[in-house]
């Protein structure tokens, strides 16, 4: 209990008291919910907060597919080497989120990146993967499954492997193809870490943060700029806490709302 009220509790009850604040880190004073009113007349916000809905909206199906599909190899007894591979998959997760924004940002800069050395000796232009916009959303994506993969793998794996093997016998006996067993049998048995990975990875993404801001720090420009990324802006660079605390608010009750919508689904696929 004190370790929440530290840590969780007071933080947040300061949170909502600033955000009808003009709190700048010296001084407040109650201005009501003129930063709400403000905020929600704000572009910025509304660009950013439209980026990381479609962040989550992409990235989320893509971290669940390429993570259901590595740990349905690495189960399979059909697969050689999984203990080599287990490692490889895992390696991400023992690198910080800054560490990767950095490696993809050496790995595919576009006058030093590793990437584009290779496209130019087989005589193919540069890609623009810091100055156009969707290649940088494309290469955010691309690092966030990368590093994101190898926890998710985890709970998968666990899952696959506790699925009683009566089941597949019993789709043996009725004739059942191998995606059959897949659709009917694996898919349904996996709910209850399909919901626990979807709901994680949208909290996770949401909230992506450091990776992001070492990767390319939302650019170009702000096409990249992500709703946590506008609450550093506003609140850190802006000193207008007040008001980054007021988006800080809305960005929490979106994670609330989808964690109660998450939680129902999952109540009434039990029924």
């Amino acid at each position: 209990m004190v370790l929440f009220t530290v840590f969780f509790a007071w933080p947040g009850i300061l949170g909502v008291y600033y955000s009808f604040t003009d709190y700048t880190g010296i001084s407040a004073s109650f201005i009501g919910l003129d930063n709400y009113i403000q905020l929600f007349q704000d572009k910025s916000f509304y660009k950013s907060l439209g980026r990381t809905i479609l962040y989550t909206a992409v990235g989320v199906p893509l971290l669940y597919a390429f993570s259901l599909l590595i740990s349905v190899l690495l189960v399979s007894k059909f697969t050689k080497g999984k203990s080599v591979a287990k490692v490889i998959f895992f390696f991400p997760w023992l690198i910080s989120s800054i560490v990767t924004g950095v490696i993809f940002r050496w790995l595919f800069g576009e006058s030093f990146g590793f990437v584009n050395f290779l496209l130019s000796l087989i005589g193919m232009e540069p890609v623009g993967w810091s100055s156009d916009g969707n290649m940088a959303f494309i290469l955010v994506l691309f690092a966030t499954v990368w590093m994101g993969t190898a926890f998710n793998m985890l709970l998968m794996i666990s899952a696959l492997v506790n699925i009683p093997q009566s089941y597949y016998e019993a789709a043996d006996i009725d004739g059942a193809s191998g995606w059959q067993k897949f659709i009917h049998v694996t898919l349904p048995s996996l709910k209850p870490t399909s919901f626990m990975v979807i709901l994680l990875s949208v909290i996770h993404l949401m909230k992506e943060f450091p990776m992001v801001q070492a990767l390319n720090n939302g650019g170009p420009g702000t096409d990249n700029t992500f709703l946590v990324q506008y609450i550093y802006q506003t609140g850190f660079d802006q000193r207008n806490i007040g008001y980054a605390s007021a988006v800080s608010m809305v960005l929490f009750v979106i994670l609330l709302l989808f964690a109660i919508i998450n939680l129902k689904v999952e109540e009434r696929s039990k029924l």
